[in-house]
């Protein structure tokens, strides 16, 4: 019984190393169609090492007996952000295919709608498979906010981090740590960064209409953050009297978010 618990456990985390080595196969493709040069291979090898390091540990720590079909979409996300990586970062010395980082960009963000449905249809969903999911989206947007800006200005980068500072934050001031109610609103915000910085990166539109969407996208997330930052306070800020006085309905067991791990515009 412990040598087959141990070969299941062992089972995800090979799964894990085969992800690895896909992301260098994407990193050689990428390489030999382009000619990527140094800071591309060095930021993408660091992306594919980084990623199976946590995702390996988290793996240990929680113990899972299978991978789950969600998280297999989740990690091909996650390989096609390395290439997008790569990309962003090759072009600070020389123009990429725009054609070839929107196309792996829009995919990526196909994809983010997929494996939230594959885990609820399976049954498969966990805590795991959410907080990987959510980070990949994260990263994604940290990553387009620095390409945009290059084109922008840096003001940009203030999208791909926001979700970064409030997690800083969160560690300084525990009560951001409060769980947030499920939001729809969240959720479109969310989906909107990604989409307008695709469409921002790929020149399509004049100057003015991509400073227009792109602050207009920073404007909705500011929206976003500060209003579940302000339900949060209110939340923190009650005594424990007033939390004994809460109607009974507010105790039923509903879909929460943890805003630690799902901060406000960051939820996928």
């Amino acid at each position: 019984m412990a040598l087959n618990n141990m070969y299941g456990a062992r089972l995800p985390q090979q799964e894990t190393m085969v992800g690895a080595g896909v992301q260098l196969l994407v990193l050689a493709l990428l390489g030999t169609a382009i000619g990527m040069g140094p800071a591309g291979w060095l930021t993408g090898l660091v992306f594919a090492f980084a990623t199976w390091a946590v995702l390996t540990r988290a793996l240990r720590r929680t113990q899972p007996r299978s991978f789950g079909p969600a998280n297999r979409v989740t990690l091909g996300r996650a390989i096609l952000v390395g290439g997008v990586t790569a990309l962003v970062a090759d072009s600070f010395e020389s123009s990429p295919p725009v054609s070839l980082l929107v196309g792996l960009t829009a995919v990526a963000l196909i994809l983010d709608g997929v494996d939230g449905k594959v885990a609820r249809r399976t049954g498969t969903s966990s805590a795991l498979g959410a907080r990987f999911d959510m980070e990949v989206d994260a990263f994604l947007i940290l990553v387009l906010s620095v390409y945009v800006g290059m084109s922008l200005g840096p003001w940009v980068l203030l999208i791909g981090t926001m979700r970064y500072a409030f997690v800083a934050a969160a560690r300084v001031m525990p009560w951001l740590n409060g769980e947030l109610p499920p939001s729809m609103a969240r959720k479109t915000v969310a989906a909107l960064q990604g989409v307008i910085l695709l469409v921002a990166g790929s020149g399509l539109l004049p100057y003015e209409a991509e400073m227009a969407a792109v602050l207009t996208a920073l404007a909705l997330l500011v929206w976003s953050f500060g209003r579940d930052i302000a339900w949060l306070w209110r939340q923190g800020g009650r005594g424990p009297v007033e939390r004994m006085q809460q109607p009974l309905e507010n105790e039923r067991p509903r879909e929460l978010v943890t805003a630690g791990s799902a901060p406000a515009g960051s939820e996928g």
